[in-house]
């Protein structure tokens, strides 16, 4: 069924259209419009709750790509991997390319917001993902094309280690388990030498060091300190 306004139809029609999905797909048009709309254009009637559900959805896809094209990754591997994929940051890029900015509505000081506008079109495309799996209760709508993104991506990720976000990846095991965050403690070592290590960071949860690990910046020592312990725990587990 198409939504009352034909220009908006129209505009979300083109939309799907640049997903590779044919106008006449069975997409349940009204939520397709609702996973556009920003909060600050109705209070009640928004993408929040549809982003929710494409929260997990894009998750589901990202873990399912993964398990289908790498089957022997280690999961501690397919978690840092999932972890970018789902970033806001790629998230965004995904929706730049779709130019779902063209169809998002927003209204206030929401469009004058630089920095924010990131987060608005991950939550947005996420909101779609969630529209999309509501329309067919499956993933026919949604597979065809953000697969070969995700493939794509992947492997890119899985070429430079250096984007694994055990950080993140970590992260999502605390709150998982524990419903809290780790901590960080970074200090300065004293004198470095050239080009190399400069920081030490620790990573600590309910008063035990995780791991400890050395980089060039802080957030490079960071990252260090939470593949050692993210990989610690999962061997934990597994034994």
């Amino acid at each position: 069924m198409s939504i009352a306004y034909p220009r908006r139809q129209r505009q979300l029609e083109s939309l799907v259209r640049k997903l590779g999905l044919s106008a006449d797909a069975p997409i349940k048009w009204q939520l397709m419009d609702l996973a556009l709309t920003h909060p600050t254009v109705s209070e009640s009637e928004n993408y929040e709750h549809l982003e929710f559900v494409g929260d997990a959805v894009v998750r589901l896809v990202a873990a399912i790509v993964l398990w289908e094209n790498y089957p022997n990754c280690p999961v501690g591997d397919f978690a840092a991997i999932r972890s970018v994929l789902v970033s806001d940051r790629i998230l965004a890029q995904l929706a730049r390319e779709y130019g779902l900015e063209l169809h998002l509505l927003v209204a206030g000081s929401a469009t004058a917001d630089k920095v924010g506008q990131e987060s608005r079109l991950a939550d947005a495309f996420e909101a779609v993902l969630g529209a999309l799996y509501l329309s067919t209760n499956n993933l026919e709508l949604i597979r065809c094309w953000l697969d070969p993104h995700f493939k794509q991506l992947a492997a890119e990720i899985r070429l430079d280690p250096a984007r694994f976000n055990y950080k993140a990846a970590l992260q999502e095991w605390t709150q998982a388990k524990y419903k809290v965050l780790p901590e960080y403690r970074v200090v300065e070592m004293n004198q470095p030498q050239h080009n190399q290590e400069r920081f030490l960071a620790e990573v600590w949860l309910h008063g035990q060091k995780l791991g400890e690990g050395k980089g060039r910046s802080i957030k490079a020592s960071e990252q260090a300190a939470a593949k050692i312990a993210f990989l610690s725990l999962e061997n934990q587990e597994k034994s």
